[in-house]
């Protein structure tokens, strides 16, 4: 078993890719330690796979992988991490603007202070203010507060997780910016700790991302929120959400009955009487999708090997 696996997916980054692996074996080679790069091709069709297959084809420290297309960041990456069989695992991207150099620094942090992820905080950021920085400055101010993981920068891919915790979730969608929060349910929070790097222009290359990222952030996060706090528990969720339907319902139902009955009055085309209908109705269905969904979740925690706990090793 190797002690350090780096996962870099990559992705039509024929221009930048031979550079990168030369500084991650720069930066890699200051440890004694066994290690490896792990390299998985996101179905790239610029010859990137080539290039790295035919310079490296015998270097015992490169695994190179390729999807037959490209499923996306989150999987990629994935992929990689479910190659890797080390103790330490660093993920980064393969794009030349971040720094393989920090890689020393930050295993010796986790190491050193019992962390289960080190953050990279893209303090410094060369990337564009209107497009890049301004709406990433947004996202993480929204996924702090909505997730109660603080941290300013969780679009940086630089980061350095213990295998043990990081290999207790699976990644799916576009999740890979939200890894410190899924991490934050099956460990200590307060193991995962953020500090500044480098982080360099983009020279060569196309971005691969876009101001399109950030409602895609507001959906994913949606669905994280969900999955935090209310993973075992979803009745309450839905159960919540019906009851204030169901008693609003209940009260203009009874209202109009009251006039109805004892002042005489025409409800049958009031606005309000439908209002009432549908605010009861829909009270009842989450109401209903609240005991599903504890059903489910049972049925879930009973039949996988996941438990609603974690115990610290």
């Amino acid at each position: 078993m190797k002690k350090i696996a780096v996962v870099a997916p990559f992705y039509n980054e024929v221009d930048n890719i031979k550079k990168f692996v030369d500084q991650v074996f720069s930066a890699m080679d200051k440890f004694s330690t066994d290690w490896e790069l792990i390299l998985v091709d996101d179905g790239s069709i610029d010859g990137g796979y080539d290039l790295i297959q035919s310079e490296y084809s015998n270097n015992k420290n490169l695994k190179l992988v390729k999807l037959v297309k490209n499923f996306g960041q989150t999987a990629a990456t994935q992929a990689g991490i479910d190659l890797s069989d080390s103790k330490i695992i660093v993920t980064l991207d393969s794009d030349l603007q971040n720094d393989p150099q920090d890689i020393p620094m930050m295993v010796n942090h986790l190491v050193d202070f019992n962390m289960n992820l080190v953050v990279g905080w893209r303090k410094q950021r060369k990337d564009g203010l209107f497009l890049r920085r301004i709406p990433s400055f947004l996202a993480n101010k929204l996924i702090s507060f909505i997730t109660g993981v603080k941290l300013h920068d969780y679009g940086c891919s630089l980061k350095v997780y213990r295998a043990s915790c990081l290999k207790k979730v699976r990644l799916y969608g576009e999740m890979h910016r939200f890894i410190p929060t899924w991490l934050a349910t099956q460990s200590n929070p307060r193991k995962i700790v953020e500090i500044p790097v480098n982080h360099n222009p983009r020279v060569a290359g196309k971005s691969k991302y876009g101001i399109s990222r950030t409602f895609r952030v507001v959906i994913d996060l949606l669905s994280i929120y969900f999955f935090m706090r209310f993973l075992s528990k979803p009745g309450h969720f839905f159960g919540f959400i019906g009851m204030i339907f169901f008693f609003a319902g209940t009260l203009v139902l009874s209202l109009l009955t009251y006039e109805k009955l004892f002042l005489g009055a025409d409800i049958g085309s009031r606005p309000l009487l439908l209002a009432g209908i549908l605010f009861f109705t829909v009270g009842i269905q989450l109401i209903s999708f609240g005991v599903l969904g504890e059903i489910l979740s049972r049925t879930y925690f009973a039949s996988s090997k996941e438990k609603p706990y974690q115990v610290e090793e």
